[in-house]
């Protein structure tokens, strides 16, 4: 599960900076989205992870 965060903190890196730069208008509220799953994931694999441990 910590492979798919990262993935979608990069994407959402990559989706702001397109979307703040200028380039496309839609992909700062694609990067909003993604930047908030990717907070709700890094807290899921962190409870997940103390349990194992």
């Amino acid at each position: 599960m910590l492979r798919w965060t990262i993935i979608f903190i990069i994407l959402a890196i990559i989706a702001g900076v397109f979307g703040f730069g200028g380039i496309a208008a839609g992909a700062a509220s694609i990067a909003k989205i993604l930047f908030f799953i990717f907070i709700v994931l890094f807290i899921i694999s962190l409870i997940s992870g103390r349990k194992r441990l």
